[in-house]
């Protein structure tokens, strides 16, 4: 059974959520902080991806090439995550990703989008 975009949606915010949470406990500079933060902005990625155009190219346009392309050096990349990308990844590119994100769950939810938790 496929998920709805609305659920994947959702898990896609739950992982952002977590990822939130780890930052509260550290720095990315850390190295622990920086394989958990790597690990929920995968996910998070992927999540996104098992949901077609209207969660990657309709909503990122040409950057969605970008975003799976910072998946792959995740996933690919095994002891080699360069923690200096992950913290521009999540410091600079991130917060647009994750305003997209929510308010598209505001559009679904018909409200207006909220701050990252």
């Amino acid at each position: 059974m496929s998920r709805t975009i609305r659920e994947l949606l959702t898990e896609a915010i739950a992982h952002l959520d977590a990822m939130h949470r780890h930052l509260e406990r550290g720095v990315v500079d850390d190295e622990t902080v920086a394989d958990a933060v790597s690990l929920r902005l995968a996910a998070m990625i992927e999540t996104l991806h098992r949901g077609g155009a209207e969660l990657t190219t309709d909503l990122f346009g040409d950057e969605w090439m970008v975003i799976w392309g910072m998946r792959n050096r995740i996933a690919h990349g095994y002891a080699w995550i360069d923690i200096d990308t992950v913290r521009v990844t999540v410091e600079d590119d991130l917060p647009t990703v994750e305003a997209a994100l929510r308010a598209l769950n505001a559009q679904f939810e018909g409200r207006r989008p909220q701050e990252p938790s």
